[in-house]
């Protein structure tokens, strides 16, 4: 039962990450924003991510009680879009309550997940996640005929998170009452892995947010990298699956194959960036920069942190937070034909950084 609710919260959390972050900005567009705004708006998240767990590293603490407070927060900020929309300064302030409490959600359910499934089976609940992100991508472009059928698949999707959030907390009990922090949380510590987590993600700016536009102007139609992103989910979700006998190696090991092999796949779409074919062997690596990636460092802070729910707030909020801010900013100023070999350096240093030995 418990790998049930677990996996139908990160189908709807991640089918409303879907919403967001797919089909939001263009409902920003049609109800007239610049794009100056509307990259303003989609700022606010990563930075809230990056910024908030700062809070908790003395003066708040990560309990149920807050985590309830976060997830509530959240549907009233889903409902408040309904009524700040129109306005950008009311809307960009809403955006920023919603983000802080995302920052909060998912780290906090990654910490009972990995308690309750081990290593052994997390993937195949968090490919659910994946799941649930490729659907919302195809079901909402068929249905999306005014700007307002977008904030009522959030609303929903988002109140589904928080319901399946709540019946997960039956799972908690243990955890909150046994789990003592014996040692005060530091970067320093492992700043090598926290500085090659970060690159890690800058790499990523520029594929998240110019994949598309970079493969149409060297000749790949619209509907054919529609394919490749596909591909490219379809092949996280197989490793997910799969991916339990991998993780039962050296942890620190595979996080460097990883990003090696990321750094690999973005100097492929340099060096070939007209290739269709070396294009959809670049998209199934993805099944290693994310699919394992991901499970892999979520896994190893684990083990690192006595403090496991802030480990995994800074995960995301150094990464996905600040990282994929900076990546996405710098990727727009770096845009050309270079894009990717810089993304490839980015992925290099990240992989570098894995071997400077801590003093």
């Amino acid at each position: 039962m418990f790998f049930f609710k677990l996996s139908a919260f990160y189908f709807f959390y991640f089918a409303a990450v879907g919403v967001y972050i797919i089909f939001l900005p263009k409902v920003l567009h049609d109800i007239g924003y610049s794009p100056a705004h509307i990259g303003i708006i989609f700022a606010l998240a990563p930075l809230m991510r990056f910024a908030t767990p700062f809070l908790f590293l003395k003066h708040v603490k990560l309990d149920q009680s807050m985590f309830k407070k976060a997830l509530f927060l959240s549907v009233l900020s889903s409902t408040l879009f309904y009524f700040t929309i129109d306005n950008f300064y009311a809307f960009m302030f809403n955006n920023a309550i919603l983000g802080v409490c995302l920052s909060l959600i998912l780290p906090y359910i990654e910490v009972i997940a990995l308690k309750e499934l081990g290593k052994e089976r997390y993937g195949k609940s968090r490919l659910f996640g994946s799941i649930g992100f490729m659907l919302i991508s195809l079901v909402l472009a068929q249905f999306l005929t005014n700007p307002y059928i977008a904030l009522h698949y959030y609303l929903a999707t988002n109140i589904l998170t928080v319901i399946f959030s709540l019946l997960l907390l039956t799972y908690d009990v243990q955890h909150e009452s046994t789990n003592t922090v014996h040692e005060p949380f530091s970067f320093l510590k492992y700043w090598p892995f926290w500085l090659s987590i970060f690159l890690m993600q800058m790499s990523f700016g520029g594929f998240y947010n110019f994949f598309t536009i970079y493969e149409t102007e060297h000749g790949i139609s619209l509907e054919m990298t529609s394919y490749l992103w596909t591909l490219g989910v379809l092949c996280e979700i197989v490793m997910l699956y799969f991916q339990a006998p991998i993780l039962k190696n050296n942890l620190l090991v595979i996080i460097k194959f990883s990003v090696a092999m990321t750094a690999l796949r973005w100097f492929l779409l340099y060096a070939f960036p007209e290739s269709l074919t070396i294009t959809f062997i670049t998209q199934s690596m993805h099944a290693f920069s994310f699919g394992l990636y991901h499970s892999a460092v979520i896994i190893y802070l684990y083990s690192l942190y006595s403090n496991k729910k802030l480990a995994q707030q800074f995960m995301y909020g150094v990464a996905y937070g600040l990282g994929g801010f900076l990546g996405a900013v710098i990727a727009g100023w770096l845009y050309g034909e270079n894009l990717f070999l810089y993304s490839s350096l980015f992925a290099l240093l990240s992989f570098l950084a894995l071997f400077i030995k801590k003093a």
